[in-house]
């Protein structure tokens, strides 16, 4: 049976401007693939890393620049030798997932080596803004019983926010993202605010490539990389500085590497977070498999799109779930 391979990229704009370190987002455009054989299929959607310059544009270019190759028929493996890792390998690693789901008659979980899945406890984000925005924001995420707050950079206004959404939301499990707004001279301003709010996790407090920034700075808290890790030869070669490695499936190509971190990680005596770009529940439900084998997830990317697929993940009670109807279904027609 011969392979087709459709390509197409869309816009995916956000319902509001969503603002952290450096950057604001009003859209989170996406590469989408789609790998037809008769009546199978499989699918898969990737933004990129916007800070490799990893953008749609440049995914569709790379994945059609392989058409024979990948119209030819290609494993998950091969492919990992073919592209870099980065979004067009996640769209099409993820595609060549599901389709493998359908040609086995089994779901994606069962093909990843679990026995089941079950509702993951999900973190809500509040982007950054004033103080009193973001605690509005953060009260406002009701059925949320983890928050990821995004930081800035400005110590004494990062100050003000944490302890304005804490004071809001008392019971919250509370994470800040500092998107490597900070330095080695500026972080410990505000290690001694997110103790005393109750913070347990600080992510990317530094800037990637600036790693040794940590050295020397007391940790009373554990720190997660994002950024500085991006995929599993960077895992090997940074991890000594982290204490979570949040592993997303744009920034490792596909949920293939994004397990072989897991694994590793954890062999390396570290904790497990899962993240995304920001993208609908195509892109959510990959990660969710992986969210499995992960201490921390953060997966809330398609609640700010003014529009998501349809079937979706569902939210529940700060709960995220995803069935086999939205990716990696197991029927075979």
């Amino acid at each position: 049976m011969s392979l087709t391979l459709e390509l197409h990229n869309e816009p995916l704009p956000m319902s509001a401007p969503f603002r952290i370190s450096g950057h604001v987002f009003e859209a989170m455009p996406a590469t989408v693939v789609t790998l037809r054989e008769g009546a199978l299929f499989g699918r898969g959607e990737a933004a990129g890393v916007y800070y490799n310059h990893d953008e749609p544009e440049g995914m569709l270019a790379m994945l059609e620049a392989l058409r024979p190759r990948i119209e030819a028929g290609l494993d998950r493996d091969t492919l990992r030798s073919l592209l870099p890792a980065g979004g067009a390998r996640n769209a099409l690693d993820c595609a060549l997932w599901e389709l493998e789901s359908q040609r086995a008659g089994v779901p994606v979980w069962q093909l990843a080596g679990l026995d089941g899945v079950r509702p993951l406890l999900t973190t809500f984000t509040v982007g950054a803004d004033e103080p009193d925005v973001m605690a509005d924001r953060a009260a406002a995420y009701t059925q949320a019983r983890a928050l990821k707050l995004k930081l800035t950079g400005d110590a004494d206004l990062d100050a003000a926010r944490v302890r304005a959404v804490r004071a809001r939301c008392a019971q919250a499990w509370i994470g800040v993202d500092a998107n490597q707004g900070y330095t080695a001279g500026t972080l410990p301003l505000l290690l001694p605010v997110l103790v005393e709010a109750g913070v347990s996790l600080l992510e990317q407090p530094c800037a990637r490539g600036r790693e040794s920034d940590l050295d020397g700075i007391e940790r009373p808290l554990p720190v997660a990389a994002d950024e500085s890790i991006l995929d599993l030869a960077e895992l090997e070669a940074r991890h000594h500085r982290f204490d979570v490695i949040n592993i997303k499936l744009d920034k490792c190509g596909g949920l293939t590497e994004g397990l072989m971190m897991a694994r590793r990680a954890r062999e390396l005596g570290k904790r497990v977070m899962v993240g995304n770009m920001c993208g609908t529940s195509l892109a959510a439900a990959p990660a969710f498999v992986l969210g499995q084998f992960c201490d921390v997830v953060d997966l809330d990317g398609p609640i700010f799109l003014k529009q998501d697929r349809s079937p979706s993940v569902r939210y529940e009670d700060g709960h995220i779930s995803c069935g086999e109807e939205v990716w990696g279904a197991q029927a075979i027609p």
